[in-house]
């Protein structure tokens, strides 16, 4: 019988785990090359895995929930047509066989460990949730006990506590009761222990990126009110953007521009574009290009802050924000946005806006991003005050464009006309960037739009 291995893909250079969120064919089903077999998630973005061949998918390696490895096997297709009788038997007999060897790896292991901890981390915990061989190991080495593990909130699948969730409980100073939870209290240990509640985590609240853990305030739930759960990309969404503003103090700077120009050129050129290409050409791309212009222009705004270390990026990948149909965001990035045409931005733009709403991007086409545009105009809104998308350090929204009286200054005097108009938001890091440069960025991204040539081909 010909097997064919079903590996795990390389998903990003940052990218070393995915969980296993749904089989989307059994045991016994015919499959064709390119379809998809399996959906997975990583802390980046959601995918699936698609059959390298056409065949019958005779085994699962790993059931839904579980972590496998970038480069692990996670099924076997039969390219026979045939599924054999051995591989009908349950997935759950398929998973039990390496669980030996998992078990003698940790007691082998356990002993070179015991300074950091000696109690033992479970698989599974009391409350049924999963934890990774990776995160058991992180917990054994930082000395995080099971019940502490436990206690840590998971924005994985069901809940389940991600290498990201553990690494930033630790740096956020874990619990005041971590250093005492695997080991009975002396009388000494307790009296060191009475002066410490609010003295000893005030001093920490001053130090800004020191990834303290801020408390949230209790919610009363009413009668009438309804409980629904954030599912696993809002929770990223949320740390992302509470993360954000504790990191990086922002400050926004605004400015109107006339975008009469831009508005005339794509009226006039809309049919003939969508007729010769094939699809619908926006303002997105010509935001990016101007924003891009104005970035070669004024390279301070394209940084990354590395504690006191700032990090001149070398290229120019502007990520747009790409609100999906299930409420949520994402923001994929278009690579090198200054290297290509009108007309590659708007190929590029279409493209990753269409498989961010069908899920269908990959976890490195919403990474390496060095500077964020975001339309709120698509809301009706006419400006806004966007959040840093860390670790970059600004961010532009674009309002709505709309119809307003303003003064035309022409050689033969001033006069009043009905102009496009709209407003950029332009929020920074005041780390980094100050208010000069921060908002003569916006004055220039406003006058490559207002200088658009209204002849220019696409």
């Amino acid at each position: 019988m010909a097997e064919i291995e079903v590996i795990l893909p390389k998903m990003g250079e940052s990218v070393a785990e995915a969980t296993i969120t749904s089989w989307l064919k059994e045991v016994g089903d015919t499959i064709e090359a390119e379809e998809s077999i399996i959906e997975i998630a990583t802390d980046k973005v959601d995918s699936e895995v698609p059959a390298p061949a056409d065949g019958v998918l005779v085994k699962k390696l790993f059931e839904e929930g579980e972590v496998a490895k970038v480069g692990e096997v996670i099924a076997i297709i039969s390219t026979d047509g045939d599924a054999p009788t051995t591989s009908a038997a349950p997935t759950t007999e398929t998973k039990t066989e390496p669980a030996p060897a998992a078990e003698v790896v940790s007691k082998v292991e356990a002993p070179l460990k015991q300074s950091a901890s000696s109690e033992t981390i479970s698989k599974t915990g009391d409350s049924g949730r999963f934890y990774s061989p990776l995160v058991r190991n992180i917990a054994k080495t930082e000395g995080i006990g099971m019940d502490e593990l436990e206690s840590i909130d998971g924005s994985g699948k069901d809940g389940r506590v991600t290498k990201a969730d553990i690494l930033a409980y630790i740096d956020g100073g874990r619990k005041s009761q971590t250093t005492t939870a695997t080991a009975t209290p002396t009388k000494q240990a307790q009296q060191k222990e009475a002066p410490k509640p609010v003295e000893k985590a005030a001093p920490a609240a001053n130090n800004a990126g020191s990834g303290i853990v801020i408390k949230q305030p209790a919610v009363s739930v009413g009668p009438n009110d309804e409980i629904i759960e954030m599912d696993r990309m809002r929770k990223l969404i949320s740390d992302h953007m509470v993360m954000s503003k504790h990191v990086s103090p922002h400050v926004t700077s605004y400015v109107e521009a006339d975008v009469t120009n831009i508005v005339n050129w794509r009226n006039k050129v809309k049919n003939e574009f969508q007729k010769r290409e094939g699809e619908k050409i926006t303002f997105t791309p010509i935001f990016i290009e101007a924003i891009a212009k104005a970035i070669k222009d004024m390279p301070g705004v394209n940084v990354s802050v590395d504690g006191s270390k700032v990090i001149q990026r070398g290229n120019i990948n502007i990520g747009m924000a790409t609100a999906l149909p299930s409420g949520n965001l994402i923001v994929p990035v278009i690579k090198n946005a200054d290297r290509l045409n009108l007309l590659g931005l708007a190929k590029t733009v279409n493209d990753l806006a269409n498989r961010a709403r069908q899920n269908k991007l990959t976890p490195d086409e919403i990474q390496g991003g060095t500077y964020t545009v975001t339309n709120v105009g698509t809301f009706g809104n006419v400006m806004g005050t966007p959040i840093i998308n860390q670790p970059q350090t600004a961010i532009m929204a674009v309002g709505a464009i709309r119809k307003k009286p303003a003064v035309i200054e022409t050689p033969f005097g001033d006069t009043i006309g009905i102009r496009h108009m709209m407003f950029l938001s332009h929020a920074y890091d005041h780390r980094v960037i100050d208010g000069a440069l921060g908002g003569s960025f916006v004055r220039k991204v406003a006058d490559y739009l207002e200088a658009f040539d209204p002849n220019r081909e696409f």
